[in-house]
């Protein structure tokens, strides 16, 4: 029943219905696409393609760039290793079985492996010299975040409430911490992130919590959100936006919640600003850029939390989580258009066409170039002229 209201929250959100009365007019738009006078065009280097990409699924399987190669995975279990400098295939591996692998969580390198977590409740490793299977193992719930490795553990946030830990090598499960759901959720988790033995994640019941990685034993819960309204929809608090660490402050986005800057070592929050997302953000230098629900790009001061620019100009186009690419900020929309805009201003630079289909995860970054990924599979890796 919990995995059905995820689904139906995440679908009514996505075309933009709220609750309301029946006589009332749909008043939810996608902003038209911008005129944009481009100042540079990036340039193809080379296209590639997984399967049949993740279609309209929630899904964030973004590509990963490691080992001296590109990782990339459809939703139904393929998963390939491409040359980086031509696109070529270097191995692929099928972990469909019984039924599709329906990947969702991922990707993640390291120890020589390639993990990755499925909405089959699975996390699998694969070998990322061969693509051999590892290990499979079923964990406490859906995958649908990046897991995280460290200290030799693989550490994933379920679509129960369960922050799961999983042993690099072998993948015998070594600990889980449980939270509270709350009846109606959003189709998300956060994926945890580390440091100094500490590891941190967004949980649905609208809370940051902080636990030590060798046994999980809990640290501390931060608010970021409290129920609030009449409705159970109204009343959604999901920290879904995997947090960030940037020197000695962690901070998370929570959805009818709030940008919070927290103490890594207390726990509390240094200032909290006023925006509800359930977007992935970034880091650059001393801005944070985010992705408010209304599809808004916002960038706020690190050090103070004061907004310092806003952009509606993309409002409901379903913008993908935000990228920093060659000192510029780079969202994708749901037409398959990417967006590039000055970090300092928030004006237009440029705008590039895809193929269409959508853009569901941020340009991933190479040393000579980045990665998009569209949600019929293609991979086009670019260049900046």
């Amino acid at each position: 029943m919990q995995k059905v209201l995820k689904q139906a929250v995440s679908i009514a959100l996505a075309v933009g219905l709220l609750a309301g009365c029946a006589s009332e007019e749909d008043t939810i738009q996608m902003a038209p696409l911008p005129v944009v006078e481009n100042t540079f065009t990036p340039v193809q280097g080379w296209s590639s393609k997984v399967g049949n990409g993740v279609g309209h699924f929630f899904s964030k399987l973004s590509p990963a760039v490691g080992y001296g190669k590109v990782f990339v995975a459809d939703r139904n279990g393929l998963v390939k290793a491409l040359d980086p400098d031509t696109g070529k295939e270097i191995w692929q591996q099928d972990l469909e079985e019984d039924m599709p692998a329906r990947l969702a969580g991922g990707i993640s390198l390291s120890y020589g492996k390639v993990f990755i977590g499925t909405e089959n409740a699975e996390v699998i490793a694969l070998d990322e010299t061969t693509g051999e299977v590892v290990w499979r193992q079923t964990v406490e719930g859906e995958v649908l975040s990046k897991p995280l490795v460290d200290e030799g553990l693989v550490v994933v946030n379920t679509s129960r409430g369960i922050l799961q830990a999983l042993d690099a090598n072998s993948g015998e499960s070594r600990w889980q911490l449980g939270s509270e759901l709350p009846t109606l959720t959003l189709r998300g988790d956060s994926s945890p992130v580390s440091i100094s033995g500490g590891v941190f994640w967004g949980q649905a019941n609208g809370r940051l919590a902080g636990a030590l990685m060798g046994n999980g034993q809990m640290l501390w819960q931060q608010p970021i959100g409290s129920p609030k309204g009449g409705t159970e929809i109204d009343r959604l608090v999901d920290v879904d936006a995997s947090p960030v660490i940037d020197g000695e402050r962690l901070f998370a986005l929570g959805y009818n919640g709030s940008l919070v800057s927290i103490d890594l070592r207390t726990g509390q929050a240094a200032w909290k600003r006023n925006y509800s997302s359930a977007t992935d953000f970034v880091i650059d230098g001393s801005q944070l850029y985010l992705i408010t629900d209304k599809d808004h790009l916002v960038a706020v001061d690190t050090r103070s939390g004061m907004e310092l620019w806003s952009n509606n100009q993309l409002e409901h186009r379903l913008l993908s989580a935000p990228a920093v690419i060659n000192g510029y900020l780079v969202v994708g929309d749901s037409e398959g258009y990417l967006h590039w805009l000055d970090p300092y201003s928030g004006d237009f630079v440029a705008q590039q066409e895809t193929d269409g289909s959508g853009i569901a995860v941020p340009p991933v970054r190479m040393s000579d170039g980045y990665l998009v990924i569209t949600r019929n599979g293609r991979i086009n890796k670019m260049q900046m002229p």
